[in-house]
């Protein structure tokens, strides 16, 4: 996979001197609830995670990219997943870091994402899920043209309490449309 180069940050693959990050990141139950995770991962299980984590994305049918500031410090992490060769589309996350957030990372991985997506993964749609009070994501979501197309009623449920959840889509431009 390769590495994708910003002016302010690059999306690259994961490292074997990443665990501390992801293992640090992964086991954060602040982010379980975009994750779905309930447990948290060891680093042996990690590692291997990591280990495979060269699996082509034909073959996976998901890549995770570290987001990494011009340092090449880890910042966060953007995740394509289900993709379907067939029906020209994947769905999409991303995490940045609190004390990183607010500074224009997110929106710059994104769209070298999407570019990736579009260009090199001949992707018609990208989607997003999108849990109705994170405000952030759904500003930066729709700052790059992603449309809410649908809503799942009391989808998450976390802290005691039912969240819907919002479905985004970004339909690739063609000389047509």
């Amino acid at each position: 996979m390769a590495t994708l180069h910003g002016k302010n940050c690059t999306l690259r693959a994961l490292e074997p001197e990443d665990i501390d990050f992801l293992f640090s990141t992964e086991n954060n139950e602040n982010y379980w609830e975009v994750s779905s995770m309930q447990i948290p991962y060891s680093k042996y299980i990690l590692q291997k995670y990591i280990e495979n984590a060269h699996q082509d994305i034909y073959e996976a049918k998901q890549y995770r990219f570290v987001i990494c500031n011009i340092e090449n410090q880890p910042i966060g992490m953007i995740d394509l997943f289900d993709f379907n060769p067939q029906h020209k589309r994947v769905g999409i996350g991303i995490l940045i870091l609190p004390q990183f957030q607010n500074k224009q990372f997110a929106s710059e991985a994104l769209e070298l994402i999407i570019d990736y997506v579009f260009t090199y993964l001949d992707c018609h749609q990208i989607y997003a899920n999108i849990t109705e009070d994170n405000f952030k994501s759904i500003s930066l979501f729709e700052k790059f043209n992603f449309v809410k197309v649908g809503l799942k009623k009391d989808w998450v449920y976390t802290n005691s309490t039912f969240k819907d959840e919002f479905l985004y889509q970004l339909i690739k431009k063609t000389n047509e449309s």
